[in-house]
Parts: structure tokens; C-alpha cells; sequence
């Protein structure tokens, strides 16, 4: 289904004040966007996958909502605000994973241009989540929306409000940090 230009941002607008099908408008007018940029996550996901596309937006939609409205200003911040819950709900299913067999053991996590590698397991991904949180959160939502999301400089640029030039250069600041904080060293 294509949206008018404009349509996924009014029914946002409508969604903050109060219209209540609003939210299920937005989610039938972008769910293609949205299992796309499932299935790029996921095809970089775990060697493993027990999750589809289809369920990890369901997940993160449900995740995103909370209970509550979506602040989205429009279609790209509401892929960011996506990125965002498909990461949660990637690092909670790890956690439920590995909780039964959580060992001392670190493990390195290698992060490049091109995003996650291949093969990338459930405890790797909670050191990448715990190094995020280390982050300032514009870098935190750069590498969410990079590395979770699939997005590129472009997307994630819009989404956020700044330049393509700010997505580089914070992207280049929030590898540095995440190499000294999963590696004890810069890069």
C-alpha cells in the first residue's frame, strides 16, 4: 500500500491527539517499510534464526507502542523510533537465550562500515548492547539505526533531523568509543 506524500505524518499527528485507529493506519501504510527493514536486520541476524520478519515487526510494534503513543514527527522518525524497539526486542530474546547459560566469557564483536557480520550470536549482541549505553545518545541512535535498522547515512540523517556529514562524523565518534569500550583499544 502507498501512502499520499504527507499521510504516514498526519495520521501521526492524529495518533499524538488522541485518534485512537490512527496508529493501525500507520502501521498498514508502512508495514512494508517496516518487514524491510526486518528482513535486512535479520538477514544479518544470528547463523540460527528463530524469528521472521514478520514477528519481529509485530514484536517491535507492540514494544514501540507500550501502552502509550508514538512521538513520532513523521515516516522517518518513526523508522528510527523502529530501529530503536527491533533492537530491544533482538537484546531481549538474547538475553532470554543465553540467561540459562551466562558464563564469565567475553566475546569480541567486530564492527565495520557495513554493519553487523554474519553469525552475530545472542551473546555478542548483549556485549554490543551494554557498549551502547555507553554512548551520548545521538551516537546510541546513529548506531541503532545503522547496525539494527539497516539504514544508511541518507535514512538515518533525515530520521534524526541533521546532516549526512553529522551521521558520518558521530558515526566515526561511536565506532572509536565502542572499539575502546568492547576491545580496551582504539582503532
Amino acid at each position: 500500500m502507498v501512502a499520499a506524500p504527507g499521510e504516514v505524518t498526519r495520521l501521526l499527528h492524529g495518533a499524538r491527539d488522541g485518534d485512537q485507529g490512527a496508529m493501525d493506519s500507520v502501521l498498514a501504510l508502512m508495514y512494508d517499510d517496516l518487514r524491510r527493514l526486518a528482513r535486512r536486520r535479520l538477514g544479518r541476524e544470528f547463523q540460527a534464526r528463530t524469528l521472521e520478519p514478520t514477528a519481529l515487526v509485530h514484536e517491535a510494534y507492540l514494544k514501540m507502542l507500550g501502552g502509550a503513543s508514538v512521538d513520532a514527527a513523521d515516516r522517518a522518525h518513526l523508522l528510527a523510533i523502529a530501529s530503536r524497539a527491533m533492537r530491544q526486542v533482538l537484546v531481549d530474546r538474547a538475553r532470554r537465550r543465553t540467561a540459562a547459560k551466562r558464563a564469565n566469557a567475553w566475546k569480541q564483536v567486530t564492527l565495520t562500515d557495513a554493519g553487523p557480520p554474519d553469525g552475530l550470536d545472542a551473546e555478542e549482541l548483549l556485549s554490543l548492547d551494554d557498549a551502547l549505553a555507553r554512548l551520548e545518545p545521538r551516537q546510541r541512535q546513529i548506531v541503532e539505526c545503522r547496525f539494527f535498522g539497516g539504514m544508511n547515512d541518507e535514512e538515518i540523517a533525515a530520521s534524526l533531523g541533521i546532516t549526512d556529514r553529522t551521521v558520518r562524523r558521530e558515526w566515526v565518534k561511536a565506532r572509536a568509543k565502542l572499539n575502546v569500550v568492547l576491545y580496551g583499544q582504539s582503532e
